[in-house]
This record gives C-alpha cells, sequence and structure tokens, in this order.
C-alpha cells in the first residue's frame, strides 16, 4: 500500500524571496509589511527540484554526478556572443569591444523590466528578428498575446524572418516540450508572469508560481546552452514585481528608462555577470519600432547645438560618462518663492541628497540665500546622472536660477564639488573636453588642469576656476 505524500506549508515573501515556517504579518527578513504568502510542497524522495520540467531538455552533455575541480583544470573556452545586431542593446549587454563580441551569451538569463507601454516587446521582436535573419533559430513564447496578434505586431515591424518562431502558450510543461522540438539557441518568455506549472496550487504571477517557473528556465538554460530572455513586470515603484529571487537568479537585469510619452528610450543594466553595467543604450521610438540613437549628444543637447537657442537662466549644459563614451547633457533648475522652513526641494534625473548637499554648500560657501526657496532640477531627455562630475553644473543652474542669469552661448561645465566649496577635477577630463568641442562648444569651466597629460582641443577654451563661488562670477 502506497503512503500518500506528505504536504507542508511554508510561507514565502515577495519581496525578498525569504520562507517562513508560519505566517507573519511583517517579514523577519526585509520587514515588509503584509509580503507573506502561502506555498504548500510535497515532499518526496524521489522528488529533485533542481530537473523538474526541464529534465530530459539537455543538449549538452552534463554529467549526472557534477564532481569538484582545480579551477586551473577547468575549460576556459570563451564561447561565441549572439550578437543581437542591434548595437545599443548589444553595448548595454556587454563584452569586449575591440573583436566585436558583444551580445547574448549562449546559456544565460536575461531579465528584462519596465513600464507598460515602453518598448519591451517591440525591442526583443526586432532583437529576435536580426538574429534569426543571420540564421539563428529564435522561439518567441508570447503569453499576453495570440499569435495572430504577434504576427500583426510582426509585420508593423517588418520583423518577418522564418528562422522566428512564435509561440501563444502559458503552460511551463507545453513551453519546455516546444523547446526540446525546435531545438532553438535564444528563447524570448514575454512575460514571465504569465507563465504557470499545473502541479502548483497557486495563481499565475504569484510568489510561488514566479520562483519555480524562473527557477525551472534558469536551470533549462544553464543545462541545454540556451539563452533565455525574460520580460518582467514592474510595481507601481517601478521595481520588478516578484521575489528579489528573480534578479539573483538571471545572469542580466536590464531596465528600460524614460517617458513612455515621449520618444527617447533608455536601455540599462543594473546586474551583468558578464559585463559592465556603465553602459547605456539610447533608442527612439518611431512608427516603424524602436530605432537607434548613433548620436545620443547630438539629441540630448539638440537646442544648442543645431537650433542655436539662447541660454535661458538656470539652464547648463554638462558632459557626463554613460560607460565607455561621453553624452553631453542639460541639467535645468528653477527656484521660486516658498515657505521657511518647508521649502520645496524635487528633482528628476539626479539624487535627492545630493541636491540637499549642494544647497547646503550653495547656502554656506557662496553666500545665497534659498532655505526660503522652494528648488526644482530636471536633467532634460530623461536621463539620469549618478557621477559626481555634474555637481557644479547642478550648482550653477541653482545660482543662475536663482540670479536670474545666463552663461554665454556655447559654455559647458565640469567639476565636482566639495563640501569646501572647491572645484575638483574628475576623471576622464580629456575625452569631455573633446566631446563639448565636437559639438561646437567654445568654453569650458572647468577645476585647474594638472600639470601634464590633459590636451585641450583646438578651439576650445578652458575657464580654469578653483572654487564654486568663482564660477559663479561667470555668470552673465
Amino acid at each position: 500500500m502506497r503512503s500518500m505524500a506528505k504536504t507542508h506549508r511554508r510561507y514565502i515573501c515577495r519581496e525578498c524571496g525569504a520562507v517562513q515556517a508560519q505566517w507573519y504579518g511583517k517579514c523577519p527578513d526585509c520587514g515588509t509589511w503584509d509580503a507573506l504568502e502561502e506555498h504548500t510542497t510535497v515532499k518526496g524522495a524521489s522528488q529533485d527540484k533542481q530537473r523538474g520540467e526541464s529534465h530530459g531538455t539537455v543538449i549538452a552533455n552534463v554529467g549526472d554526478v557534477p564532481q569538484a575541480m582545480p579551477i586551473t583544470e577547468l575549460d576556459d573556452t570563451d564561447y561565441p556572443r549572439l550578437a543581437t545586431g542591434i548595437d545599443e542593446l548589444d553595448r548595454v549587454l556587454g563584452g569586449p569591444r575591440n573583436d566585436g563580441q558583444q551580445g547574448i551569451v549562449p546559456g544565460s538569463a536575461v531579465l528584462v523590466g519596465g513600464d507598460p507601454g515602453i518598448g519591451k516587446s517591440t525591442l526583443l521582436l526586432q532583437a529576435a528578428d536580426q538574429l534569426a535573419g543571420r540564421d539563428v533559430r529564435v522561439l518567441y513564447v508570447t503569453s499576453e498575446e495570440s499569435a495572430q496578434q504577434t504576427r500583426l505586431r510582426a509585420r508593423r515591424l517588418g520583423t518577418e524572418s522564418k528562422n522566428l518562431y512564435v509561440l501563444a502558450d502559458t503552460n511551463l510543461a507545453r513551453i519546455i516540450e516546444q523547446i526540446r522540438k525546435t531545438q532553438p539557441r535564444v528563447v524570448v518568455i514575454d512575460s514571465v508572469q504569465m507563465i504557470y506549472k499545473g502541479d502548483l496550487d497557486a495563481a499565475p504571477g504569484s510568489v510561488t508560481q514566479l520562483r519555480s517557473c524562473c527557477m525551472e528556465l534558469v536551470y533549462m538554460a544553464k543545462s541545454s546552452g540556451i539563452a533565455v530572455v525574460l520580460v518582467g513586470h514592474v510595481t507601481k515603484e517601478g521595481t520588478l514585481a516578484g521575489p528579489r529571487l528573480l534578479e539573483h537568479l538571471v545572469d542580466c537585469v536590464l531596465y528600460f528608462e524614460g517617458d513612455r510619452f515621449q520618444s527617447h528610450r533608455l536601455v540599462r543594466a543594473i546586474k551583468n555577470r558578464f559585463g559592465t553595467t556603465q553602459e547605456v543604450g539610447i533608442f527612439e521610438m518611431t512608427e516603424a519600432g524602436l530605432q537607434q540613437v548613433t548620436d545620443p549628444s547630438g539629441i540630448l543637447a539638440a537646442e544648442y547645438t543645431h537650433n542655436h537657442r539662447n541660454p535661458t537662466p538656470g539652464s547648463v549644459i554638462c558632459p557626463v560618462l554613460q560607460g565607455t563614451r561621453c553624452l553631453l547633457v542639460e541639467v535645468q533648475a528653477l527656484t521660486a518663492t516658498g515657505f521657511l522652513g518647508s521649502a520645496k526641494r524635487k528633482t528628476s534625473g539626479i539624487d535627492g541628497n545630493r541636491l540637499a548637499m549642494l544647497i547646503a554648500v550653495l547656502e554656506k560657501r557662496a553666500e545665497l540665500r534659498l532655505a526660503d526657496q522652494d528648488v526644482f532640477v530636471s536633467v532634460v531627455g530623461g536621463m539620469k546622472i549618478v557621477e559626481p562630475a555634474a555637481d557644479a553644473a547642478i550648482a550653477l543652474a541653482i545660482a543662475g536660477a536663482h540670479y536670474n542669469r545666463t552663461l554665454e552661448h556655447g559654455t559647458a561645465i565640469i567639476g565636482e564639488v566639495g563640501l569646501g566649496g572647491e572645484l575638483r577635477a574628475v576623471q576622464q577630463m580629456e575625452l569631455r573636453l573633446r566631446e563639448a568641442a565636437r559639438l561646437g562648444f567654445t568654453k569650458i569651466i572647468m577645476p585647474p588642469l594638472p600639470g601634464a597629460g590633459v590636451r585641450v582641443p583646438k578651439g576650445c577654451e578652458p575657464i580654469q576656476v578653483s572654487s564654486l563661488s568663482r564660477a559663479i562670477q561667470v555668470l552673465g
């Protein structure tokens, strides 16, 4: 007589993925209230969570029992990446640029997140078509629309390759079976929140289903060498929905940034096991899909470089680094009369704590009275600036808005601001100067140059200042 399998009840936090033996109103690990969800498991000696649905889909010869080996004896063969054919996306995915080996790593798992309607499905369908056009078989699994709807979208984007297979299904077992039959090299799951396992008593999108389905797909990718790209939903705070375990399981996490009502989109990696997280890809949404922006600096500072708009008070141009390239961005500031003790400090594209520090330096070192002023700072074009090289630009934009003064046309500013009000040198100064000179900026406000090593481009006049108060004096 067979004994019935014993069931165990556990509670999983949808924020951090921690497993608890009993329910708590507040997660003991991350402190989130009402985040524990019930999860029932069946304990059996023959059950192996590391095999599951993906058992039998192994393409590579993987031993049944892994053996520990010295790291010097392991195979260090560098497998060629799968270039998507979209340079801006390949740049974010990483890889050595000198030999053109940028793109998706075979056997890796990539998680793509972003707001609804921002262009995740559009970009991945275009990338899948580019791969399929180079004899790379791709399986596009759509769980939120029918196969006919995907075909209509592909026709609008001009993506109709014979090596691009489409499957409209939400059951993980049937998806794994189609992967086994079609033998693709890249699988796109759009989206993972709708995928479910039939043997789990939980709704699709729950913590239990997301945890189990993602583990199965990642194990399948590692054992078979098939690259898996997962599309994830985001919460109202802008973070990926579901437990943080999803971000820990995958190899690369990409985020779409930008306002969906604007044309420009930014793709940024917040985690990448096979490349840098400093690169950013810039796209423009058009009727024909997402188009790459070949000259992002020219677009971000187009009002100055092409339209020759007269400078306005509180508007400053600053060269910032995004990975290996330099971009010229416009920083705008506005000050308005507020109430002492409750003045507003609002930002878009920069850290609010950084703004509070710069306001304190302006009040203490440059004698600006901002305690009763509402201060608003924004980076034009949806860019986000995290490096300190933009400190001087932010401070000068605030001072220009406060005094109603402007910089001379064709003037940019570079520099980090210290708590003593001094301007400090930043890295890659020569690269920033070259990019500013290329776009027609003739004067650069900057910290004093070091003794040697930095060459100023021809036609570019450096205005070297040692303090923030001296930089404010340059304002017209």
